[in-house]
């Protein structure tokens, strides 16, 4: 992967809440965002299902994940790793 293909990729940053798949892990995303109407800060969380080729994240790390070509029906971000 080139830096320039990166460029176009999104990233999150989140925290691995699970790593008990077969090079399968699973990290929440929290987003802050203020409420439109209320005007009160909400915390929202997603789960996605990541790659991780070697095994290397485990529960509780803070990763980076990077969007991907589909891997499985749910896998469709990657772990990325700086070289």
């Amino acid at each position: 992967m080139s830096n320039k293909e990166e460029g176009f990729k999104r990233m999150l940053k989140g925290e691995v809440v699970s790593d008990s798949g077969d090079k399968t892990i699973v990290v929440t995303v929290q987003r802050r965002f203020k409420h439109p109407i209320y005007s009160k800060y909400v915390t929202k969380s997603k789960k996605y299902h990541a790659h991780d080729e070697k095994n290397m994240a485990k529960k509780g790390d803070q990763v980076t994940i990077i969007e991907s070509r589909s891997h499985s029906k749910l896998k469709k971000w990657e772990l990325f790793t700086t070289k």
